[in-house]
């Protein structure tokens, strides 16, 4: 029987480049900006990595197909580095990696590196790519914003809300990540927005307008992880947090093939989560998480979310967001650092960016954004469609959380 990896493995350091348009440099030196700050939070040498993880989505656009790049721009001693991608929860791919190796022992000490430039295209969203020739049979001409304007529908439909009241509640998630990011240094965006200039926002998929939408951006961000012991062995006994549990769905076919799935939410993160709190041991997630960071590329997904991840009772979502439940001072604090609405999407990177956050916090290192005395935090970083995806959920705590 397996045991999950609940409080095997510990980071030790973490860094997060500053998300933007960095025209001044390419992917490789976001790479580094964040490695130095990781390895200088861990303490270690270069040298003691035993193997290292590179997320990065887009091989055109830049760096190519191999993880060549990271170990040549963070000067690793020709240990194993592995490139790896999962469309959007790249970054949560990539920690998976470095943490199971550890949790294994096949690894002492092991880096997650994830990275995306973006800005360099000139396109305002991602690059066209190609999901293969069976996805135009299920979604042809499918664009991002106009899927998840689906999930929007689908969400009104079943839960009866009308149109106005889904609307504010979705502006005040994104109000919310404003008034978050702005505080932020290293996020992208850092304007707060009013609820009336983001509720009159040019509309791009109806229901979503402007606002609504997460935009695209270079940066990246890594982790340094080792187990308890080691991390004890080196002074971060106090000054690491324990990986809690880490787990990835992904869509077996079922939502596109029939009508089993009525579209209101994302059944890959429901799954994940369920295994996440399980291995984590959380029973009742609205009351043991301190703080949550979800995969926002559109306002309807965090919505939606805060019911897949079993936070708000179904249907009730519209209610506990325009309440401020998810607000900074709220009962579970969502997007404290402004999510991918102010930072961007730098595909490789969020979920690591995610992850960095909630470390942040736990170590009482967020500065004005800083929360008070949080012990468990949980990722949720999600990729594809809602129709077809993959959803990556990490929990990290304080030890003895």
């Amino acid at each position: 029987m397996t045991s999950g990896i609940r409080d095997k493995v510990a980071i030790i350091g973490m860094g997060c480049s500053k998300f933007g348009e960095r025209f001044d440099c390419d992917a490789q030196d976001l790479m580094l900006e964040a490695f130095s700050e990781a390895r200088a939070d861990a303490g270690i040498e270069t040298s003691e990595i035993d193997a290292a993880w590179l997320g990065h989505a887009m091989p055109d656009l830049g760096m190519g197909p191999t993880a060549t790049p990271a170990s040549v721009a963070l000067r690793l001693q020709n240990i194993p580095v592995t490139r790896v991608e999962n469309a959007c929860a790249t970054g949560t791919e990539a920690l998976r990696g470095a943490v199971y190796a550890v949790a294994s022992g096949a690894a002492r000490i092991a880096l997650a590196i994830g990275v995306e430039k973006l800005k360099d295209t000139g396109f305002g969203g991602l690059p066209e790519f190609d999901f293969g020739p069976r996805a135009s049979l299920f979604a042809p001409s499918m664009s991002a914003p106009g899927g998840f304007a689906q999930l929007a529908a689908a969400y009104g439909a079943k839960h009866k809300v009308n149109a106005p009241d889904l609307k504010r509640a979705m502006a005040h998630v994104s109000w919310k990540s404003h008034e978050n990011g702005a505080v932020n240094p290293k996020a992208h965006l850092r304007r707060r927005v009013e609820m009336d200039t983001i509720m009159k926002a040019p509309m791009i998929a109806a229901p979503l307008g402007l606002f609504d939408c997460c935009g695209v951006s270079d940066g990246a961000a890594c982790a340094i992880v080792t187990t308890p012991e080691v991390a004890a062995g080196i002074g971060k006994k106090h000054e690491s947090v324990r990986v809690k549990a880490l787990q990835l769905a992904v869509s077996n076919g079922v939502e596109a093939s029939h009508s089993s799935w009525d579209g209101a939410g994302i059944i890959t993160t429901r799954s994940a989560a369920k295994r996440a709190y399980a291995e984590a041991g959380v029973e009742n997630p609205r009351e043991a998480l301190s703080l949550i960071e979800v995969h926002d590329c559109f306002s309807i997904t965090e919505l939606v979310t805060m019911e897949d991840l079993f936070l708000s009772e179904e249907g009730s979502a519209v209610v506990d967001v325009l309440d401020g439940f998810y607000d900074r001072d709220g009962g579970v604090p969502c997007q404290i650092d402004g999510g991918l609405k102010c930072f961007g999407h730098p595909i490789g990177a969020s979920g690591l960016r995610m992850a960095y956050e909630v470390y942040t916090q736990l170590l009482g290192r967020a500065g004005e954004r800083q929360i008070r005395n949080p012990t468990l935090g949980l990722t949720h970083n999600l990729g594809g469609f809602p129709h077809e995806s993959v959803s990556g959920i990490g929990i990290f705590g304080l030890p003895g959380a």
